[in-house]
């Protein structure tokens, strides 16, 4: 079986008007208390599921092209260990940002992004 893969580019920054009956809905929903949502087709997301969950495998975010200014001396060390310098500096560049995120959000789990 033959499947095309259609894909569509949104601007977030130039989203369409919402017509009058979405923001009828949106005005409600924003009205409604807490209490009165009914949540008995969802179950419970305690400390155990978030324990065992997992990264999704397929998720790859979007690489972003800019200019960095590196010391000469560590640019020479991240090429020396061979081919994917820049992945390896992506690497280092995230984990620093995880272990920042978790210190500054009391040791809470912030690896939702890579």
């Amino acid at each position: 079986m033959k499947t095309k893969m259609i894909r569509k580019d949104i601007d977030l920054q130039n989203l369409p008007p919402l017509t009058d009956e979405q923001r009828v809905r949106l005005d409600a929903l924003a009205k409604m208390p807490d209490s009165e949502i009914d949540y008995s087709d969802i179950p419970p997301l305690g400390d155990e599921f978030w324990k065992n969950a997992v990264r999704n495998p397929l998720y790859k975010p979007v690489k972003q092209v800019t200019t960095v200014r590196v010391d000469s001396d560590v640019l020479l060390w991240l090429k020396s260990r061979g081919k994917g310098y820049q992945t390896r500096i992506n690497a280092i560049l995230r984990d620093a940002m995880l272990h920042s995120m978790q210190r500054h959000e009391g040791g809470a789990k912030a690896d939702g992004a890579g």
